[in-house]
């Protein structure tokens, strides 16, 4: 019976790309991590004998600890963090446990460099549709919960991404961004192994929507119609991705959980 100071795999699996979702912080050694040098979505690496100095950035936050078997290392660190008040839980089984279930696992070296602030900074195009918000959307439930984006005009991207030390996605001729009929939001599940069936199903969609090709999925035009609605209702790009992560939220959530729902209505009267 696991814990009351422990989570399971399936539990953590099942909070990941919610709003819901813990803050994770991968305490492996570096000899460990060097053997699997690949994360647990949002994951933060930290030593553990220095875990103590994020007490204040996750005051309020609930946390998993995460080391290679879920015992001395990580166990020591939620202890740690729970004498600061912090609601502290442990990986049960730890990083191999996760990876024995399959579950995905980002590999390190497709990350970017983070900034002094510990954010990854992404730089694109103005007044985003669909990649646009998309994109960010799965970086920050899935790769980076404080990932900073910033929106300026397309002929700015290249040089702000050099002077800011920022990523560019969703323009022609970077590393994120469409790839044959596949989108920027197809490139990134792919580049981060993140190509779970739920993501997958909405991938289909974005690109339905993205590329005009409402074929693909039925649910590509009510994506589409959503996101022109949103870019008029929002001046401010940050506002309109704000607003934007709770669509992608719902249609996650149904990619995952309710694809086979169906609702029927019954008229007065009528059984």
């Amino acid at each position: 019976m696991t814990s009351p100071t422990q989570i399971t795999v399936a539990q953590l699996s099942r909070l990941i790309g919610t709003p819901d979702a813990p803050k994770i912080v991968d305490v492996r050694i570096d000899e460990d991590y060097n053997d699997d040098p690949r994360t647990l979505p949002t994951a933060l690496r930290f030593p553990h004998d220095q875990v103590a100095a994020l007490a204040e950035s996750l005051a309020g936050k609930r946390v998993v600890t995460i080391c290679l078997k879920g015992k001395k290392l990580s166990q020591g660190a939620a202890a740690i963090l729970r004498d600061h008040g912090i609601s502290a839980e442990v990986l049960e089984g730890g990083h191999l446990a996760w990876a024995e279930a399959g579950q995905p696992l980002i590999p390190s070296a497709k990350l970017p460099a983070r900034n002094g602030q510990g954010r990854t900074v992404w730089v694109t195009r103005l007044r985003p549709k669909i990649d646009r918000i998309a994109c960010p959307w799965l970086i920050r439930r899935f790769v980076d919960p404080n990932a900073q984006f910033l929106f300026v005009e397309a002929g700015e991207v290249m040089d702000v991404a050099d002077k800011f030390s920022a990523t560019p996605f969703d323009l022609e001729d970077v590393h994120f961004s469409h790839r044959g009929d596949r989108c920027t939001f197809d490139t990134m599940l792919s580049e981060f192994a993140l190509e779970t069936t739920p993501l997958l199903r909405l991938g289909t969609i974005v690109r339905g929507a993205d590329t005009n090709r409402h074929d693909l999925a039925p649910e590509a035009a009510g994506l589409m119609a959503a996101s022109l609605g949103l870019s008029r209702m929002y001046r401010d790009d940050l506002a309109q991705l704000n607003a934007g992560m709770g669509l992608y939220d719902a249609f996650y959530r149904w990619a995952r959980d309710a694809t086979s729902e169906t609702h029927d209505w019954a008229p007065a009267g009528r059984s």
